[in-house]
């Protein structure tokens, strides 16, 4: 069924219970959810939004946001999250690829964007801000509620989210209203949701985790959301006694950790902290166990399918694992040729279940070969399974960087860094960082017979064309890249070579 419909009717009448509160005061039910979304998939499909139509959204977090995610879904239209850091060059690839019949922007931003939506032949470009203004409101409150819900198929696609891949081109994943709706399901049973529950959302929600994972599992659970626009230590900190759950990326909570006014007073109010989109030192957990008595629920997921395993709600949260796959997913550890290894054997995590997405936009040959003949998706990433059914992951097979929660893919940073004049080829490797688990360095080749580039200035020059994240921290000038026999650069030997100026600083 629609997702939507499932969130409706999970309600059972409930409409005056607390959906969304802000720090600023205002307060949503979910009876105001529910007209406002009518209204806003009211505009959309009197702006001619169809089923199966994709709506690109790029806007600040608020509440608003998330009624417009839930439009979209009433609407039966495709929503299509976009990263608020995304530069224009960035945007109009997205857009391009996507051939969304809309845009929604932030109001500052309808300039620059209603411009690349002209290039690209959309017709429709609507703004919301995070009062709940801009011209989507105003169409909505003129227009006829969409009462109703769109009927789209289990397998109908709900959602469309950009995957980068190693080659420097992003993929789009669509994710169907059955694959968002199983993985709401089982979570919000595993990790024991209910109406009662708080969750303190900090985090963004153009990403899986903000978005599919924390607001889904809170509308299928009837619970209820603080909504803070980012992360802030001390924000937190002062919203904890109101929270039941928190979830984060391991930055939020090295960055808590770091608070003398985290302790355990403050934390006790909260029954569960959940850590996702990137591996959770040890040693953090084990700090945050010891401060707090409360040891982190690490899970483990991606754009791809959603969440795939989680540590125990009750029962042994193991440092350095991502817990237990969940009940309605297949994991297996493969070696050559798709074969299944045995217990505590490495080999690529392949997943099959009702989570796995339906391919990549516009891409079949892609989508297949990411397949396995038996059905299973490969992930890309290295693990094992434990004797005691715990999964460890312990490399990727992609050059992935994950950085303060959000990947970068390093094909599309060197691709660009080897496009500036004085350099002949480059080579982006991720590194560890205290704060964002890792960040970028960038090993530059100059090229012969011109004036070498300056590593601050190449920098400086990535940061108009890239969300900011995804630009290296640091980097340096030499005079060849390590390579095999194949001629592949050998990146491993990068880190190896770098790793203690990098300590130090460079």
């Amino acid at each position: 069924m629609n997702l939507f419909n499932l969130f409706r009717q999970r309600l059972d009448g409930r409409h005056d219970h607390p959906f969304i509160a802000t720090p600023d005061g205002r307060r949503f039910t979910y009876g105001d959810m529910l007209r406002e979304t009518a209204a806003m998939a009211g505009a959309l499909t009197a702006a001619g939004i169809r089923a199966g139509d994709r709506v690109a959204v790029q806007v600040d977090k608020s509440p608003h946001a998330v009624f417009l995610y839930l439009a979209c879904l009433r609407a039966g239209a495709v929503y299509l999250p976009l990263n608020t850091a995304y530069r224009p060059d960035e945007l109009s690839y997205f857009l391009g690829d996507a051939e969304p019949a809309a845009v929604v922007c932030a109001p500052e931003a309808v300039e620059t964007v209603g411009a690349i939506a002209a290039r690209c032949g959309i017709r429709t470009v609507h703004t919301l801000d995070t009062a709940g203004g801009g011209s989507l409101a105003e169409a909505a409150a003129a227009g006829t509620p969409l009462e109703t819900v769109v009927e789209r198929d289990d397998d109908d696609v709900a959602a469309l989210l950009y995957s980068s891949g190693t080659t420097g081109r992003p993929k789009g994943a669509m994710m169907s209203h059955r694959n968002l709706a199983s993985n709401a399901l089982t979570l919000s049973a595993l990790w024991g949701f209910t109406a009662g529950d708080v969750l303190l959302h900090a985090l963004p929600i153009f990403h899986t985790h903000g978005l599919f994972i924390a607001c889904n599992i809170v509308l299928v659970s009837g619970a209820q959301m603080i909504f803070l626009p980012r992360f802030d230590a001390g924000e937190v900190i002062a919203r904890l006694p109101q929270a039941t759950v928190f979830m984060g990326v391991p930055t939020f909570y090295t960055r808590l950790l770091a608070e003398p006014a985290f302790t355990a007073e403050a934390a006790a109010p909260v029954r569960l902290f959940i850590s996702g989109s990137a591996p959770l030192l040890p040693a953090v957990f084990d700090a945050f166990a010891a401060r707090t008595a409360k040891p982190i629920l690490e899970r483990y997921g991606m754009t791809e399918t959603g969440m795939l395993t989680s540590n125990p709600l009750n029962g042994a949260r193991r440092a350095g694992t991502v817990g237990k796959v969940l009940p309605d997913v297949e994991l297996r550890v493969a070696g050559e040729n798709d074969q299944p290894q045995g217990r505590n054997q490495i080999g690529e995590l392949q997943v099959r279940g009702p989570n796995v997405f339906q391919g990549y936009w516009h891409m079949p040959e892609k989508t297949a070969a990411e397949f396995t003949a038996d059905g299973f998706f490969r992930t890309g990433d290295l693990g094992l399974i434990d004797d005691e059914d715990y999964v460890h992951i312990v490399g990727r097979s992609k050059d992935l960087i994950i950085s303060g929660g959000y990947n970068v893919y390093p094909r599309e940073i060197e691709l660009l860094i080897n496009a500036l004049p004085g350099v002949e080829e480059s080579a982006v490797v991720g590194m560890p960082h205290p704060d964002f688990g890792e960040a970028g360095l960038a090993v530059i080749v100059p090229r012969a017979g011109v004036p070498v580039p300056d590593a601050a200035a190449v920098l400086a020059s990535l940061k108009d064309k890239l969300a900011n994240y995804k630009v290296p921290k640091q980097a340096v000038v030499v005079p060849n890249l390590p390579r095999n026999a194949m001629g592949k650069v050998q990146k491993n030997l990068l880190r190896d070579t770098w790793a203690d100026k990098w300590a130090a600083g460079l």
